[in-house]
């Protein structure tokens, strides 16, 4: 099986800049990499912060910018959104019930998990009752492998900005995930605008750079401010067999020199290896 991971595009309306980026055009571009270059994909997970400021206008937006994916998307809620505003432009976002946009589908590789950490009003994620109980059920009546996808991760990064806006009460959340663990492949989620991967309860997982703006990789613990990144937008692309996962983060928009590894005829391989230019 394969899928795209994007994460965190931050579309704003009106075709305006965004901490120098424009995020519509940075959207687009990984649209028509997509499709350009992974058409047999099966589904693209969007995993939150699909805008900005979350005004009706930038989810019509979102709207049109993924519109021409060959492919479904499956889009969560980030901090950057607003549940009322999206359904209002996506009607047929996932819902489990309780109006959470969340939801799970069975695919060949398992059954995959889409949550809502979304909390209006909060930069930090929560992950209430009424959601864990809808999560504990669906994770009970499911066998087989599982694979989760989430805004915000349950565990501290050690970047301290974004340790402060991550998931509440993550003690909780791990208590629902902990008899499932053996169980679950991989977990995916965003929020932190960096790649990372690991491991937490022993359940793999990745982040992807967002579509837009990239976080500053800061571990000395300031929380006074935070600072964008100088790396290039990147989306995952995620291969599933039964025994690998594999996740590869493609910098669709990088444009930088191409270089063959073997020299021309006629030409040592040192003086061609070192006489490149960058």
């Amino acid at each position: 099986m394969k899928f795209i991971h994007l994460t965190d595009p931050h579309v704003i309306s009106g075709g305006l800049p965004l901490y120098g980026r424009d995020p519509a055009a940075s959207l687009a571009a990984a649209v028509a990499d997509i499709n350009e270059n992974h058409s047999d994909a099966e589904m693209v997970v969007i995993t939150g912060d699909l805008t900005n400021w979350a005004e009706p206008e930038s989810y019509e937006t979102v709207a049109g910018l993924i519109e021409p994916l060959s492919m479904p998307p499956v889009l969560l809620l980030g901090n950057h959104d607003d549940r009322p505003n999206f359904r209002g432009v996506f009607k047929d976002g996932m819902d489990d019930g309780s109006g959470f946009v969340q939801g799970s589908l069975k695919t060949t590789a398992g059954t995959f998990v889409f949550l809502d950490t979304h909390e209006p009003g909060s930069a930090a994620g929560t992950y209430c009752e009424t959601r864990s109980a809808w999560l504990e059920k669906t994770l009970a009546e499911t066998e087989g492998p599982l694979f989760l996808f989430m805004h915000h991760p349950p565990f501290a990064v050690g970047i301290a900005y974004m340790d402060a806006i991550a998931l509440r009460e993550p003690e909780r959340f791990a208590e629902i995930i902990r008899p499932h663990a053996v169980r679950i492949r991989h977990l995916f989620f965003g929020h932190l605008h960096r790649a990372i991967a690991g491991s937490w309860l022993g359940i793999p997982l990745s982040n992807m750079r967002g579509t837009n703006h990239q976080v500053w990789l800061e571990l000395t613990g300031r929380l006074d401010t935070i600072r964008t990144g100088p790396e290039q937008p990147a989306y995952g692309i995620v291969f599933v067999d039964d025994d690998r996962v594999l996740v590869h983060m493609h910098e669709y928009q990088n444009d930088g020199p191409d270089h063959a590894f073997a020299p021309p005829a006629g030409v040592s391989d040192r003086d061609y290896a070192t006489k490149l230019k960058d």
